[in-house]
């Protein structure tokens, strides 16, 4: 029977680079949610072959904290994909992140991988969860919905440099310093993508780790806007992101207010309070938050 994987509760989802066991220890005795050890971006080509061992003994060192433990491998359209697969997965790190896709096929194709290798040490078929950077290429922007019933899949998120790369931007700011339209909409399509296949949507990172108060605002603003997590680059991120997608106690007894009203009144589509009127939305909205708080059914 194939494994199913629930929607990903994780806030904070820290990089560390996989060629420095000292970064990947800070990041790991930290509060991160999810330490996202990289293979990718933040080890050079020529450093890959020895990261890859590296990035299997610390995993294989921790077995108590394997499940926070995932790697970020190569894209499928270079050649050092399958050689982090062999690699890393005799060691059963947490989940996997797949960057670069260009649509649910490198999905499916990273399924049948991971089968093979999850087979071959003894590790349980289909058990190994996926997170999906779905906007880094141009292609992968017009599959944006196309992930559910995806396998293995949990979570979703965007980014926005990469994207530039792929159609020659020379830049995805505008003079203020906000994402232009382009990486809005890789931004919308992301939150609307997990929502069609009912997974976590995770916001991208912010690039400068010194100006915390700037997080602060941004983490906020999207979780208003559905998103679940945030990737961070930086340990320092990690307090405020957590912090930022945490339900207040007073958004949660706000939430248990609505839920108790509606159970008040069964049977109703909307309901009077505090000077305005409730309909079924702000029930599932204040359930959905429960949920989140750990509160909820």
């Amino acid at each position: 029977m194939p494994v199913t994987h629930e929607p990903i509760a994780a806030r904070s989802w820290l990089f560390a680079p996989g060629d420095s066991e000292k970064k990947m220890t800070k990041a790991m005795t930290g509060e991160a949610d999810i330490v996202l050890i990289d293979l990718e971006d933040a080890v050079a080509p020529d450093s890959k072959a020895g990261a890859r061992p590296m990035v299997h003994d610390f995993i294989k060192a921790h077995p108590e904290q394997r499940q926070r433990l995932w790697v970020r491998i190569n894209p499928f359209d270079g050649p050092y994909t399958l050689l982090d697969l062999a690699a890393i997965m005799p060691a059963n790190p947490g989940g996997i992140m797949l960057p670069k896709v260009y649509g649910r096929h490198d999905v499916e194709k990273l399924d049948h991988c991971l089968s093979a290798l999850e087979v071959a040490n003894g590790i349980e078929e289909g058990s190994t969860p996926v997170i999906v950077l779905i906007t880094e290429t141009a292609e992968a922007m017009f599959h944006t919905g196309d992930y559910k019933g995806a396998p293995r899949v949990v979570a979703l998120t965007w980014g926005a440099e990469d994207l530039a790369d792929s159609i020659g931007a020379s830049s995805n700011k505008d003079e203020s310093g906000a994402y232009t339209f382009t990486y809005e909409l890789a931004r919308s399509m992301t939150v609307l993508g997990a929502a069609t296949a009912g997974v976590t949507p995770i916001e991208t990172i912010s690039a400068d780790f010194r100006d915390l108060e700037a997080l602060r605002a941004r983490a906020e603003k999207v979780r208003r806007d559905g998103f679940r997590g945030m990737m961070a680059i930086h340990p320092a991120q990690v307090p405020v992101i957590n912090a930022a997608f945490t339900p207040t106690e007073e958004e949660i007894a706000e939430a248990q207010e609505v839920v108790d009203l509606f159970a008040a009144n069964p049977g109703v589509g909307a309901i009077g309070w505090k000077g305005g009127m409730l309909d079924r939305p702000y029930l599932a909205r204040a359930e959905r938050l429960l949920k989140q708080a750990g509160k909820g059914r």
